[in-house]
């Protein structure tokens, strides 16, 4: 990781929207190869854009329109008429240099979907559905973009991480959710637990609600498992795209540290030692 990448004035508009509003996945790419870190900073900030949708809009009826937009601009990037938009332009040479897989693309629109729908997830099933779609498919295109998607072993290992670091971001962002009334955790989870959605929205914790995060952190726990058991088989350089991987269990950590009350005060502070984990794992080749 250069100096130089993290001087702000160095940083392209799509690097410097991960940094502002992304920190998690700006730190992941800092990792990537020279030569391909653009490419994973204008995927990110392609990502960022489709999803903030739910919380840009008042409406669905607008977030769906937004939504629909994206979906023709990749439309034209893989018809090779990518108009100029400070993200779609790098986004379309990723695409054109490293011949992206349409498909993936697809899956991370219609998963962002679900955002508009307003409602908890019915079960673990749809949520980690949910995960697959917005996180192991952008794992995937990673995976794409730096050479390493190498195999069955790579495209498990990049599924199993993305399911693990979607449900950590959820669990993490359950304060967020809640001051805009929604919620990501499974409707049958809350309802077994009897978590009172009054208190959720006020922002109070509960052993309730605690025990429902334990649940869920430890499902993350068995992906994050399953998506090393493949380490030694797959190359170093599908490892970098797997990083999320360190974050993932850094939120675990913190949050059974807070005894999984995801409103504990300490978890709105930054996880300041993050990136140096993430530099360590990258220089050990490991995830």
């Amino acid at each position: 990781m250069s100096a130089s990448m993290v001087a702000r004035k160095t940083l392209t508009y799509c690097a410097d929207q991960l940094r502002r509003y992304d920190r998690d996945r700006f730190q992941v790419a800092l990792f990537a190869s020279e030569e391909r870190r653009e490419a994973i900073f204008a995927l990110y900030a392609f990502n960022l854009e489709i999803a903030k949708t739910a919380e840009s809009v008042t409406e669905s009826t607008l977030g769906q329109i937004r939504l629909q937009w994206w979906r023709e601009r990749i439309d034209e990037i893989y018809a090779g008429q990518a108009r100029a938009h400070q993200v779609i332009e790098p986004l379309a040479r990723a695409v054109r240099d490293l011949k992206l897989t349409r498909e993936l693309f697809d899956r991370l629109l219609d998963g962002r979907e679900f955002d508009l729908e307003g409602r908890a997830p019915r079960d673990l099933a749809e949520l980690e559905t949910y995960a697959e779609a917005t996180s192991a498919s952008l794992i995937h295109l990673s995976l794409e973009i730096l050479g390493a998607e190498e195999g069955e072993d790579a495209r498990v290992a990049g599924r199993h991480v993305g399911i693990a670091y979607a449900l950590t971001g959820l669990l993490a962002a359950v304060p967020f959710h809640a001051r805009q009334k929604r919620v990501y955790l499974p409707e049958d989870h809350l309802a077994v637990a009897g978590v009172d959605r009054g208190l959720l929205f006020e922002l109070q914790g509960s052993e309730r609600l605690s025990g429902v995060a334990m649940r869920l952190a430890g499902r993350a726990r068995e992906h994050l498992e399953a998506g090393r058991a493949a380490r030694p088989v797959i190359s170093r350089a599908a490892r970098m795209a797997l990083l999320p991987a360190v974050v993932a269990e850094r939120r675990l950590d913190r949050l059974a540290k807070a005894d999984f009350d995801p409103f504990a005060p300490e978890l709105a502070d930054p996880d300041h030692l993050q990136v140096w984990h993430l530099a360590w794992k990258s220089l050990r080749g490991r995830y």
